[in-house]
């Protein structure tokens, strides 16, 4: 096997089906190209991506990081040309970025960058209020804030569409978020608590006799029976839980079921926010 050329630098060699590695070709005008191609036969090679002159070569293993890191069946990479060597990148106007903001109650959440624990920054939720400097939370944060599921969830899937491939961004965070949100047996109370008032409100029923057919049952002193109304209104938001200052906007699923089959008569669903 011949030696490779000066101009050639191996950052990684790996295997997948066949012998492969990672290298870094200097260009003219000193750009470089981060290519990946076949070990034994120096061919079917796949562009990674191009170094402009002013970019530390640093840039070349987190390319390749990255790329490695994706699945195989993820990489999107053409056969590099003679015109990747030749001129500098050219301009190509920056996509404009979605709004993804939120503006209720006094806040301001946006999907940004921000600097993360990698070399590169990552996509978050952030907040803010006025004037005052946007700060990351969670996903969960932000929708519990609010009490509302959309619009952050669906934001928060164009984001990580569109940063699939991004190199630049890590969405690590959000995807992590995203998926422990939509997979969570904890879910926002708000649309039982609507339920519940409304019941109540019109005569129908009463806070007690809800807690009684959920058999959540109390006495006094003198024997009489009643509804556990503050278990109820803990379970709904009304109250916050022990040691808390605030209700808490969050339900089990197995509660919200209990209170809406056995307490109101009508199917989980109906209460749940999509």
């Amino acid at each position: 096997m011949c030696p490779p050329p000066a101009t050639e630098q191996v950052l990684r060699r790996y295997t997948d089906e066949e012998a492969r590695e990672v290298i870094v070709r200097a260009g003219e005008d000193g750009a470089r190209l981060v290519i990946d191609r076949d070990l034994r036969a120096r061919g079917g090679e796949r562009l990674l991506g191009r170094l402009d002159p002013d970019e530390p070569t640093a840039n070349a293993a987190l390319l390749c990081d990255q790329y490695l890191r994706t699945p195989p069946e993820r990489r999107r990479c053409r056969a590099p040309d003679r015109a990747d060597e030749l001129a500098p990148s050219p301009e190509r106007p920056p996509r404009p970025e979605p709004d993804w903001t939120v503006r209720a109650a006094g806040f301001e959440h946006a999907l940004r960058a921000v600097p993360g624990g990698m070399s590169i920054p990552e996509l978050r939720w952030t907040r803010a209020t006025g004037s005052e400097t946007a700060v990351a939370v969670s996903l969960r944060s932000a929708i519990a804030l609010l009490e509302s599921y959309e619009p952050f969830c669906s934001h928060s899937r164009s984001a990580l569409s569109r940063h699939a491939d991004d190199l630049e961004v890590s969405t690590t965070t959000l995807s992590t978020e995203l998926t422990r949100v939509l997979c969570s047996p904890i879910v926002l109370n708000r649309g039982l608590r609507e339920a519940v008032l409304a019941r109540v409100k019109c005569g129908e029923t009463t806070m007690s006799e809800i807690a009684i057919r959920c058999g959540r049952l109390k006495r006094g002193a003198r024997g009489n029976r009643s509804g556990e109304t503050s278990w109820l209104a803990r379970r709904i938001g009304l109250l916050p839980e022990g040691g808390r200052r605030v209700p808490t906007p969050w339900v089990h699923t197995d509660v919200l079921a209990l209170i809406a089959r056995d307490g109101l008569g009508i199917a989980p669903r109906e209460v749940e926010l999509g």
